[in-house]
């Protein structure tokens, strides 16, 4: 008996790419070459299979020997389990008030992890001591939810960085009042790749607690994971990531995705050619007269302010989004497929309709 045909069918131009964000872009064909080497036969589920063990290797070359990753299907999955692991049903995170765990994930810690979220202002996403202290008090009130962990963003959700040395002041100013600290790391490949140092540099070497590690801005087709960076703060990892609804029974296939950027220097090549990519379009667009770069570009996205009806025209020539529509602020992202070609058609396309 025949087997039967698939209905199959590409629904897209596989040509056409935009600046709307790094998740528009398809798998890195190594890591689709990886999937499908991980394909064959059976391996045991819920992480006990060989591809997730080998990523623990993997993970210590870049943590250190006591890092440990919990892959998880989603950055959202992997915040809201990680801040779940470093605080009890009382406790508040303080973040910035542009921070992914604040805006974009539909109130996800709120909900899923009964977390308070005290958010701070920020003038470049960053957050400071000085800034951190405006929510750091009130541990004995009990009208309060207690600050128990400070969460930072790794590149920064406006594009900025944050230094090593930021890092270690922010983590030793937290720990002297015995609160813990989450990095999301969505987009950390990007800040690795521009600061041009490891990643351990700006994480475990500088007292950060517990990692979310990006794997689908990168290249990735699905999956993160919860990198344990200090075992000493959290409490029961595994339980917690099944009761979030994140724990994955074919784990080889987020595993392998993972070890085919991280091995060797996948995840690296990716982020540089983004942010390469958003410097070039960074300086095509500073020749433009009457659009603004807003913040830094120090990452993969630019943040431009413009005429809103220039906006509008241009997105329906490529895809982006308004970052601030009131303000006429939009945001620009680079990925590891954007071409030279993409950059410069897009800078032109700009020119003509700031013309119009």
């Amino acid at each position: 008996m025949n087997p039967p045909k698939t209905d199959a069918r590409r629904h897209h131009d596989p040509e056409v790419r935009g600046f709307a964000s790094d998740n528009y872009a398809g798998a890195h064909p190594e890591v689709l070459a990886a999937l499908a080497l991980a394909n064959g036969g059976h391996q045991v589920a819920y992480g006990e299979d060989a591809y997730t063990e080998n990523l623990q290797r993997i993970i210590r070359s870049h943590f250190g020997a006591s890092a440990e990753a919990f892959p998880v299907f989603n950055g959202t999955g992997a915040n809201v389990v990680a801040l779940q692991a470093v605080t009890d049903r009382w406790g508040a995170v303080i973040c910035a008030e542009s921070a992914h765990i604040n805006v974009d994930e539909g109130g996800a810690p709120e909900r899923m992890a009964g977390l308070k979220l005290l958010t701070v202002p920020t003038p470049d996403g960053k957050l400071t001591p000085e800034l951190i202290d405006r929510q750091a008090w009130g541990w004995d009130d009990e009208h309060r939810a207690m600050p128990q962990v400070v969460s930072i963003t790794q590149s920064t959700e406006l594009g900025t960085l944050y230094t090593p040395d930021e890092i270690r002041a922010i983590c030793e100013h937290a720990h002297a009042h015995g609160m813990k600290v989450h990095l999301d790391g969505s987009r950390i490949a990007n800040a690795a790749a521009s600061l041009d140092v490891p990643m351990r540099t700006f994480t475990n070497a500088v007292g950060v607690d517990i990692l979310s590690l990006g794997g689908t801005k990168n290249g990735a087709l699905f999956g993160e994971a919860v990198v344990v960076l200090n075992p000493d703060a959290v409490r029961k990892m595994k339980h917690l990531r099944k009761m979030s609804m994140q724990l994955a029974s074919k784990m080889r296939f987020v595993s392998v995705q993972l070890e085919a950027l991280l091995a060797k220097d996948l995840w690296l090549r990716n982020a540089r050619h983004a942010n390469e990519m958003a410097q070039r379009l960074a300086e095509g667009v500073r020749a433009v007269h009457g659009v603004e770069i807003l913040y830094p570009v120090q990452a993969n996205g630019v943040f431009a302010k413009l005429p809103h009806e220039v906006s509008e025209r241009l997105q329906k020539r490529f895809r982006f989004y308004f970052w601030d529509e009131a303000a006429g602020v939009v945001r620009w992202m680079c990925a590891f497929d954007t071409t030279e070609e993409d950059v410069d058609a897009f800078v032109a396309a700009l020119k003509e309709e700031m013309a119009r």
